[in-house]
């Protein structure tokens, strides 16, 4: 078994206790009425994505989510959150050192013994979700359980899912497809950008992630018999009748959405080793992104 195989099928585990955990990271996590920034780079990023989403519709606050090198210094926001596995990326520690003193910010890691822990003026440490895989699983959706439970989203409904997620048998001839697209609303469009990266990340897939409704306005036009298209969440009207109709397959998303995250990122697995892949370790990239001066 690959360590992203043991990692990915942890996550239940995981997530109950990021879940459990929550009440006690109160303080540094972000009050409701806050203005708030949630920011990563890569898997984090698409689950700031998701996590800006899910606070901002649960009437929390205002909630927007950057990639740490894409942040608007100009804005005002009551409170900065970085979610970062490594604590050494040079985008997230830039990011905090030039908010030192003039904004809070709270720290999201699996590794407190890292220049995040003194960059950050909260750290929040989840050491039992960290990885030896480059690839991101467990860190990632478990820093999502914790905003989620914290925003009190959470329920044990959403880890049983993953366990299904875990158990259930993937479509069959799925890992066969050549092009994969996933689709989201809301908060899952955050969830759908992470299941394309996992696809490029592990499996070298042609991989595409859109707002469910924007599909239609020409993605739709690459669809053949041999491409999927995976809806996590509640499908617009009408969109699994269009994909049909082009000969493409079309994945209906039963679980919870972030346990159909799990589904894909056993996808990208099973089609890496289908292609003789190694999808601990993807070509070119490394466990964290850490720059020169």
């Amino acid at each position: 078994m690959t360590h992203v195989e043991d990692e990915l099928n942890s996550q239940p585990e995981c997530w109950t206790r990021a879940a459990q955990a929550a009440p006690g990271h109160g303080g540094a996590l972000p009050a409701a009425g806050e203005r708030v920034a949630i920011v990563g780079c890569g898997t984090s990023y698409f689950m700031a994505q998701a996590a800006a989403a899910l606070r901002e519709g649960a009437g929390q606050g205002e909630t927007d989510a950057f990639a740490a090198s894409e942040f608007p210094y100009g804005r005002s926001y009551d409170r900065v959150v970085a979610l970062t596995r490594s604590g050494t990326t040079t985008e997230v520690l830039d990011l905090l050192g030039r908010l030192r003193g003039s904004t809070p910010t709270t720290a999201v890691t699996a590794d407190p013994d890292t220049p995040v822990r003194t960059a950050a003026d909260d750290v929040v440490v989840l050491d039992f979700a960290d990885e030896r895989s480059v690839v991101q699983t467990r860190f990632a959706t478990t820093a999502l359980i914790l905003l989620r439970a914290h925003l009190g989203l959470h329920t044990d409904a959403v880890v049983a899912d993953a366990r299904t997620a875990l158990s259930a048998p993937l479509p069959e001839g799925l890992v066969d497809c050549t092009q994969f697209t996933f689709l989201g609303r809301g908060w899952t469009v955050g969830l759908a950008n992470e299941a394309g990266l996992k696809m490029r990340e592990a499996a070298l897939s042609w991989t595409e992630a859109y707002p469910a409704m924007e599909y239609r306005h020409g993605p739709i036009s690459i669809t053949t018999s041999t491409t999927a298209t995976w809806m996590f969440g509640e499908a617009p009207e009408g969109l699994a009748e269009q994909v049909r109709g082009t000969g493409g397959r079309w994945i209906e998303g039963t679980l919870d959405p972030l346990a159909e995250l799990v589904r894909a990122q056993r996808l990208a697995v099973a089609v890496a080793a289908r292609r003789g892949l190694d999808p601990d370790r993807p070509r070119h990239l490394t466990r964290s992104v850490i720059l020169a001066p």
